[in-house]
């Protein structure tokens, strides 16, 4: 692809320099580490504490191989042509979509948005589509899966030249439906600019990411900005319409239905909606519920444990009913998925006590799974957990009172330090369990989170219920020393061995 043909889509660039704007372009790049030869590099403003500024690795990327670069200010290249732009952001989003061939536009792209829930809707739509016999596309929090094939991915909502080229290899695939988790930060970022979404999907806003957003009135006018990006325009094929699948129980609804001019329907369990839930019966091993809709009732099953799966499940029934499949389908595709790595994921060595492990990293998230697992417990809950360093300190403290709340004995320990003494990660949860004045002799502080797993395996009794929530899938943990391998799962299976070996011995 030409440079003129790139540069044409931004009306007010300007370009400088060695003005070659014919050279071919062989790819984009906003990293200058994954430049290839014949890479447009653009130089896209920096987050502060989440993205760096890339306009000072420009020389870098042309090191590299980069044929043109992108930029908002003056760099520290001579050799290549270097277009000037108000918002690199933005043109990396619009530059991306061409180059690939808006590969959205060639499927149904839904996209799911909330702070809880994502990746568990995500999984529960993608599954409802794969049942009925569509070939599907994930990107998420687990990773990036075309068909059967799953890709590991860095982060969630991928920046526009990974996440345009995932979906084109999706479209070149023969995938009919893609799923993709959209997070307020990716919005914000403008990485999904450019995405053609067929819908949108709300699972809940609660208390999360304030570090990035401020306060929570900026954070739901990030999510917001997801449904209004649908469009304002109808058409007569029913394969172009555009449509809002929100939350009936969660207040934000109200301020996205008004912000959205697609087709809106709703989900919930205590307010009307067009998909409603009712007779809940929770378990152990899964929950059973009640659908009711426009199309009709059903009895439905989940391998998954919560309310809040049940919101999750409603939200993937209401995007298979826009879409047109039967109920019953909808019904066997939810049951065909058992569950969602790192989502009150089983650790099972033959242990005769459920060992949960969980993603649960926000006060919503960790209030969800600790009700449902007492809502089952047969004698005492142990709970496992800690909070992000370099992020939002003040869910530390209402973190430590929910597991206060619900919880016979708490293990406080390290989760992401990164860059923040774990000791003070610690000291701030403390202090919500000393406000729920729990008592000292409830709960203990340790630092090494694999030591801290153990302690909990090794305390657990026959009936009682072991919960190691905050990292869930996630395969490393993040220090001041760099990223080392880490999985909750791996580490909780060694201690029940461990425990099993001294029990028999």
């Amino acid at each position: 692809m030409k440079l003129r043909e790139l540069v044409d889509l931004i009306p007010n660039a300007v370009v400088q320099g060695n003005i070659d704007i014919d050279i071919e372009i062989k790819g984009i790049s906003n990293h200058s580490q994954r430049v290839s030869p014949g890479d447009l590099f653009v130089c896209i403003s920096g987050i502060p504490g989440y993205q760096v500024d890339r306009h000072p690795y420009a020389k870098d990327a042309v090191r590299a191989g980069a044929v043109a670069v992108v930029a908002e200010r003056g760099v520290d290249v001579h050799d290549v042509p270097v277009i000037f732009v108000k918002n690199s952001r933005h043109a990396l989003a619009v530059l991306c979509a061409h180059f690939y061939g808006y590969p959205s536009s060639e499927l149904k792209l839904i996209g799911v948005t909330g702070t809880n829930g994502k990746t568990t809707t995500s999984h529960m739509i993608e599954a409802i589509f794969r049942y009925a016999g569509h070939k599907t596309g994930l990107m998420g929090n687990i990773g990036t899966k075309i068909g059967d094939t799953l890709y590991k991915t860095d982060i969630n909502t991928q920046e526009p030249p990974v996440l345009q080229a995932n979906l084109r290899r999706m479209a070149d695939a023969g995938c009919a439906y893609a799923v993709m988790e959209v997070t307020s930060q990716g919005i914000d970022a403008g990485r999904v600019i450019g995405c053609d979404f067929r819908t949108a999907v709300f699972t809940n806003v609660t208390q999360d990411h304030l570090d990035y957003h401020g306060t929570m009135d900026n954070y739901i006018a990030a999510k917001g900005l997801f449904f209004s990006r649908l469009g304002n325009g109808f058409h007569a094929d029913p394969k172009t319409r555009k449509f809002a699948v929100l939350n009936a129980d969660d207040q934000a609804s109200a301020v996205f239905q008004k912000l959205t001019a697609a087709h809106v329907l709703t989900y919930g369990i205590r307010e009307e909606a067009d998909v409603r839930a009712e007779d809940i019966r929770l378990s152990a091993r899964g929950t059973t519920f009640r659908v009711v809709t426009y199309k009709g009732t059903s009895e439905m099953r989940i391998g998954m444990v919560g309310t809040f799966n049940v919101y999750n499940a409603l939200a993937a029934i209401a995007t298979g009913l826009v879409e047109g499949l039967m109920l019953e389908t909808i019904r066997d595709g939810l049951a065909s998925l058992p569950g969602v790595p790192g989502r009150l994921e089983m650790v099972d060595e033959g242990q005769p006590f459920p060992v949960l492990v969980d993603y649960a990293h926000t006060p919503d998230g960790l209030d969800n799974v600790l009700r449902a697992v007492r809502a089952f417990a047969d004698k005492k809950v142990i709970t496992v957990f800690g909070c992000g360093g370099d992020r939002d300190r003040s869910k530390r403290p209402v973190m430590g009172g929910i597991a206060a709340e619900y919880s016979d004995y708490v293990i406080v320990t390290s989760d992401n330090p990164r860059s923040e003494p774990p000791e003070r990660i610690l000291k701030d949860i403390e202090e919500g369990l000393r406000q729920k004045q729990y008592s000292a002799d409830k709960y203990e502080l340790l630092e090494d989170r694999a030591a801290a797993i153990e302690r909990a395996v090794a305390m657990a009794s026959a009936g009682d219920v072991v919960v190691i929530a905050g990292k869930g899938h996630e395969t490393y943990q993040i220090t001041k020393n760099g990223t080392i391998h880490f999985d909750d799962r791996e580490v909780a299976r060694e201690a029940i061995r461990k425990r099993q070996v001294g029990v028999s011995g």
